[in-house]
């Protein structure tokens, strides 16, 4: 019997529908793939079917009967729990305290005060019987991306889950870290919860799927078994056209002058240790290590958001001198962040306030703002950068992920940096605007750029990078010319326990 059954399902903003006459079923302790485009409505889906949005038409029907699932407690309560790709979690907050989120904390035995041992005895078999291990007597904000990310999925199963719904789950996290979830996921199959999973990851699908749905302008085109069909095809039917690999041949432009060099650098709080680099004209440095390496402290460190104790950093032959990203603005260095709702972008305000927020002296005229050319040029970056939306004024924060991706590069684009620092640029963006990104990338350091990239996916590291950085607890490793370097090469660096620095590899 189907455990999760909708059908026609249609939700409206304004004249567009998000979905139209959507039908889904996922079985108990099936793992379903939901996969499509950015915007193609899987967000959307996701809303309805945990209660943060209403439908506009259609029933949902929840272990045979009919419901109503009018708000997010109605959907734990039943048993449908989710967890986002934006981690929901408070940052002031213990892994304890995080885990009884909505929940009635237990009472001591006087009946005033928590109960804080029957909480971390809980948490501790909980932890147990997953095989998951966490401290959580740290708070959320102290926290790595894949620690939230099991926290996360513990809070779900403090409840009786039967669907946990997991968006872009593996974000940010190392392959190793992958694996332990992807041990977590098949536990819950085993007891019988459904998992709905939401990545664009190809590999992870096919991997770990019963069958897949891919959803394209807000419809539902296909549902498949994993086992008939293939990543091409997928593609295809997200793309609805067929899909071109990006190219990943040498770049015939040779690099030029160092744009950035980094001596010795370390930073105050210990995370970077004496690394050394540098990053030419028309180069495109790749940096990749487990969590905890050091890759996003580096960037910061080099960007001037992290304090440094040592070392120099130097922009086209200019050290700088201060933590202080408005220097870096002005020497030409933009940085991609890892968190683009966060540190990227501001969601209320509209697209073209993001992009023209850094350079807005280009539009001003005394105190007042120049309005037309300020939006003609919001416009122009729009169709280079293929943004999806109703105009330049829309809210930024009602765009998919993708969309908003791109915004944060446009942006970046108008100040005409030299130097691009790139933390996980990729991040939760469906397959070609993943590529268009790397396409946007390689042009750049055609035009003599400087690319430093960081990602946690390795074959993307290897797939766009001149050289490579392995990063082994806030050291270099290794620094490899990118040529047949295999992933069995890097990963032996990562895991090395020495701490002297590689040799390069031709």
């Amino acid at each position: 019997m189907s455990l999760l059954k909708v059908a026609g399902l249609n939700k409206k903003f304004g004249q567009h529908y998000a979905l139209s006459r959507i039908d889904f079923e996922i079985v108990p302790g099936e793992i379903h793939a939901l996969v499509g485009e950015n915007g193609a409505g899987k967000s959307t889906f996701i809303k309805i079917v945990t209660g943060v949005y209403a439908p506009d038409g259609g029933d949902i029907i929840w272990q045979g009967s009919p419901v109503v699932i009018a708000d997010p407690s109605d959907a734990r309560r039943i048993g449908i729990n989710v967890v986002h790709q934006d981690r929901h979690l408070i940052p002031s907050f213990t892994g304890y305290e995080n885990l009884y989120l909505g929940l009635p904390y237990p009472k001591s035995k006087t009946g005033i005060g928590v109960h804080w041992k029957q909480m971390r005895q809980r948490a501790a078999r909980l932890m147990e019987e997953y095989g998951v291990r966490l401290d959580m007597n740290k708070t959320a904000d102290r926290m790595s991306p894949p620690e939230k990310t099991m926290l996360e999925i513990l809070r779900a199963m403090m409840l009786e889950c039967k669907l946990l719904i997991l968006d872009e789950p593996t974000a940010s996290l190392t392959d190793q870290e992958t694996e332990q979830l992807f041990a977590l996921i098949r536990k819950l199959t085993e007891q019988g919860t459904a998992i709905l999973y939401v990545s664009h990851r190809m590999d992870e699908i096919f991997r770990l799927s019963d069958r897949i749905t891919v959803f394209r302008n807000g419809e539902r085109v296909a549902t498949v078994n994993r086992n008939e069909t293939d990543k091409d095809r997928l593609i295809s039917l997200m793309n609805n056209s067929e899909y071109k690999k990006s190219n990943r041949e040498e770049r015939a432009v040779p690099p030029g002058e160092p744009v950035l060099q980094v001596k010795e650098l370390s930073t105050e709080d210990g995370k970077v240790d004496r690394v050394s680099l540098q990053v030419r004209q028309g180069e495109i440095v790749g940096i990749f290590g487990l969590a905890g390496a050091g890759r996003t402290e580096l960037l910061e460190a080099i960007y001037g958001l992290r304090r440094i104790s040592g070392g120099e950093i130097v922009i086209r032959g200019l050290r700088k001198k201060e933590a202080d990203p408005r220097q870096s603005l002005d020497q030409g260095v933009v940085l991609i962040p890892e968190e683009r709702k966060r540190d990227g972008l501001i969601m209320g305000m509209s697209i073209r306030e993001n992009m023209t927020l850094p350079v807005l002296r280009k539009f001003s005229s005394g105190w007042k703002i120049r309005k037309k050319p300020e939006k003609a040029e919001t416009k122009r970056w729009m169709e280079d950068m293929n943004v999806k939306a109703s105009g330049p004024e829309q809210a930024v924060g009602q765009l998919s992920g993708g969309n908003q991706q791109k915004v944060v590069f446009a942006k970046a684009l108008m100040s005409s940096p030299v130097l691009f620092l790139c933390d996980e640029p990729t991040q939760a963006v469906d397959i070609m605007t993943r590529d268009e990104i790397h396409r946007l990338l390689k042009h750049q350091a055609d035009q003599g750029c400087a690319v430093l990239f960081v990602s946690s996916d390795l074959q993307e590291v290897l797939d766009i990078s001149d050289r490579l950085y392995v990063l082994h607890e806030g050291r270099i490793a290794a620094e490899l010319a990118n040529r047949s370097v295999t992933p069995e090469q890097v990963l032996a660096y990562c895991f090395s326990q020495g701490k002297e620095r590689g040799h390069q590899h031709g």
